[in-house]
């Protein structure tokens, strides 16, 4: 298939299939080689880009040039190597045909994106990750006079997508760097227990842990004023710098979780005259980069860290990775207030310091096959980025297997990231056609459409979302059926050709999700009609391989497994069915009113706290169920849900007891709970059951909640959450 840039290299003249009068140079010609590879010096980056060239020029034309490392490059040949040209800059780099040869030079990995952006731009080659790419045939490769320079505008960008598990082209071809090839042993993110194990210097070291709420927290962050601490860790970074020699960066960093730093006198003396808890943490960033003066420092700017300190600046071997993790999505980072927040923490570190690795949301925690319209707000906020000094870009996208649009969010991520002001809709428009062939312009209608429909319905988008949360904006009855009949016209398009059709019938996987998602949620439905389109998205998970559904590894096929179990109608008739629900101990306050009917209205919550769970947070429960009237009653059971990431635990014990005046209870049964430390989201009912069937009207649910996290936690020492949806009384 023919690229656009492709068709009008050659409209223009400026590749063609035969010899041209303005070909500079011959690389093949009639199916026969006309150059040969040579290596400017023998390092791997050459050789990678030299070995991608030949077999793409393969590829084209069956034709394999020669690798020759050592040896000139003489007329219509490639000379590939490194360049110390003062016009690049770190992955840069510059190709020509002047004189006659091909010469592709780069800084650092640039030889290789030389390469890459040949075959893409001059030579028509699109490449999507695991083998797959789109190229057209010939028998002769001919290139016209070029002279290209080209430096990216963030010296480290990464982003996320399936292939780069499985593909090592892809990572090149996308211009991608991984932690593990950047950061000393792989210590990039959250490094604090790695640096100072909680295991080994816990018990015997509490006062090397964050001081709050009266008393030390092991396991928590640090105490940045400790000297020994300092010391400690210095020696450690010592050592793993000795072992890592071609590293020279390393991450010291706070653990994952919110406001667990330290708030003893020597800390909070620091965090009080700068005006936020980073004062401490850069002023323990700053004696280890003067201690490490030839190596970076990278620390987090997370959750309390965010915001600069007002009295101290960062090293200039000081990286601070700012992240923003609370911002909504449904607009770039200057047009809604969470933004606006994050923006004025951007701005005061780029005041301070111009080495900010910036660490950028644009995935749904909670709900990877879920639509998240985001695709036209990169542009803006990569941007914003490169604006305010930002040097070090993740953009963390996600891109799991059967995602939102997985291989276009991380192709569009990686072009926005080398250069923010490529032409957005082009790319996409691109990217499309390429892909998904005669589909293209269904799915491109479909983009436009989502996007207007969450711009136009004026909810939030946000990493931690549910497709229940847009039930009356984007994924209204209304939309959802025409969005069906796109992805029908989409697949009809492409009906004959069956890699065209596999790949716009993985992409409509989050709509068939999100389908079984807000008919869990609605009342009255047909269930037959439930059951027929759970069966048809269990199908297309089988032949996907049972793609994940979120970050905690909850996949597909488990999933279904569980709507069947715990969605679907019983037979036996729950007698709590619309019964009235009085609270002893209320809910937090934003679930007092769902409080009223979600624990009796028949619909069990799904993997988001979002909608249909009420929580209790830092505290235990009371509340009963008045059955109405008298009745016999057998068992009890009660939903509980579990999300570590979120804070959310199992409680430690439920106690059942029932009464026909409301007055007098009697005890019913105590249930003791095993702690849970599994990632993955889960359910657990509670249940309580009878051998003979016992009189009651009023049913009384006590529970202990864990209330604080505890020391395996990374929020350890603060109030934890529990959740309970479903009270089923038979």
């Amino acid at each position: 298939m023919k690229t656009d840039i492709f068709k009008l290299l050659l409209l223009s003249g400026a590749i063609s299939m035969g010899a041209s009068a303005s070909a500079q140079v011959d690389l093949v010609k009639e199916g026969k080689s006309k150059s040969k590879i040579v290596l400017a010096e023998r390092t791997e980056v050459n050789r990678t880009a030299a070995t991608i060239l030949q077999d793409f020029v393969q590829k084209i034309s069956g034709c394999k040039l020669d690798i020759k490392e050592k040896g000139k490059a003489g007329q219509g040949d490639i000379l590939i190597g490194s360049s110390t040209s003062s016009s690049l800059q770190e992955d840069g780099y510059q190709f020509s045909t002047t004189g006659g040869k091909l010469v592709i030079t780069g800084k650092d990995n640039g030889p290789v994106y030389g390469v890459v952006s040949l075959l893409e731009d001059y030579l028509g080659v699109d490449y999507w990750g695991n083998g797959e790419y789109n190229l057209e045939k010939r028998t002769t490769i001919s290139l016209p006079s070029i002279e290209k320079t080209d430096n990216p505008a963030f010296r480290y960008r990464q982003t996320q997508n399936y292939a780069l598990a499985t593909d090592s082209l892809y990572k090149w071809w996308y211009r991608l760097e991984e932690p593990g090839e950047v950061f000393a042993a792989n210590y990039w993110v959250h490094t604090f227990n790695r640096l100072l194990p909680v295991e080994e210097y816990g018990k015997k070291h509490p006062e090397y842990y964050a001081y709050f709420d009266g008393k030390r927290h092991p396991g928590a962050q640090w105490c940045l004023t400790n000297p020994e601490v300092f010391e400690i860790v210095s020696q450690r970074i010592d050592s793993i710098f000795k072992a890592n020699p071609d590293q020279k960066i390393i991450s010291v960093s706070q653990n994952d979780g919110n406001n667990t730093n330290c708030t003893c006198p020597e800390c909070k003396k620091l965090d009080d005259a700068a005006g936020s808890p980073s004062g401490s943490l850069i002023y323990f960033m700053n004696k280890l980069a003067k201690r490490f003066p030839d190596k970076e420092i990278s620390t987090l700017a997370y959750l309390y860290t965010m915001n600069p300190p007002k009295n101290v600046k960062p090293e200039p071997n000081v990286v601070v990775m700012l992240c923003d993790i609370d911002c909504d999505r449904e607009v770039s980072l200057t047009e809604n207030a969470s933004g606006q927040y994050f923006m004025k923490a951007l701005k005061g570190w780029s005041d301070i310091t111009d080495n900010i690795f910036l660490w950028d949301y644009g995935i749904n925690f909670d709900c990877y096959l879920s639509p998240f319209p985001n695709l036209y707000i990169m542009q803006d906020n990569i941007r914003t980025f490169r604006d305010h000094h930002v040097k070090m870009h993740f953009s963390q996208v996600a891109s799991s297997y059967g995602g939102d649009f997985a291989e276009l969010r991380s192709y569009l991520a990686s072009k926005l990231m080398w250069n923010p002001d490529v032409d957005v809709d082009r790319v996409i428009k691109h990217f499309l056609k390429s892909y998904y062939g005669a589909a293209s312009d269904y799915l491109y209608q479909y983009i436009q459409l989502i996007q207007g429909a969450l711009w136009g319905s004026g909810h939030r988008l946000w990493i931690y979302d549910s497709p229940v949360s847009h039930k009356e904006g984007m994924l209204n009855p209304v939309l959802m059926k025409r969005y069906r009949a796109i992805f029908d016209k989409a697949e009809a398009a492409v009906a004959d050709d069956p890699v065209a059709l596999d790949r716009v019938r993985r992409t409509r996987l989050p709509l068939l999700y999100s389908e079984l998602e807000l008919l869990r949620a609605q009342q009255e439905k047909d269930f037959d009609e439930v059951a027929q389109k759970l069966n048809y998205f269990e199908s297309e998970a089988k032949y996907f391989n049972d793609p994940v559904i979120n970050e905690r590894n909850n996949h597909a096929l488990d999933y279904c497994k569980l709507y069947r179990e715990r969605y679907m109608p019983s037979t036996e008739k729950n007698l709590a069915l619309g019964a009235t629900v009085t609270y002893l101990v209320n809910p937090e306050s934003k679930y007092v009113e769902l409080g009223k009917t979600a624990l009796t209205d028949g619909l069990f919550g799904g993997a988001s706290f979002m909608e249909s769970w009420v929580g209790w947070e830092g505290k235990d429960a009371a509340f009963v169920v008045d059955l109405g009237e008298t009745k016999e009653v057998r068992s009890i059971d009660t939903d509980f849900l579990h999300q570590i990431g979120q804070w959310i635990l199992f409680p430690l014990k439920v106690v059942y007891s029932y009464s026909e005046d409301g007055k007098t209870y009697h005890p019913w049964e105590t249930i003791e709970m095993p702690e849970e430390r599994a990632g993955m989201v889960m359910y657990r009912g509670v249940k309580a059951e009878s051998q003979t069937p016992l009189k009651a009207r009023y049913l009384k649910v006590e529970v202990t909640g864990t209330k604080v996290c505890p020391t395996w936690h990374y929020g350890v020492g603060n109030p934890s959450w529990f959740f309970i949806d479903e009270v089923t009384v038979r």
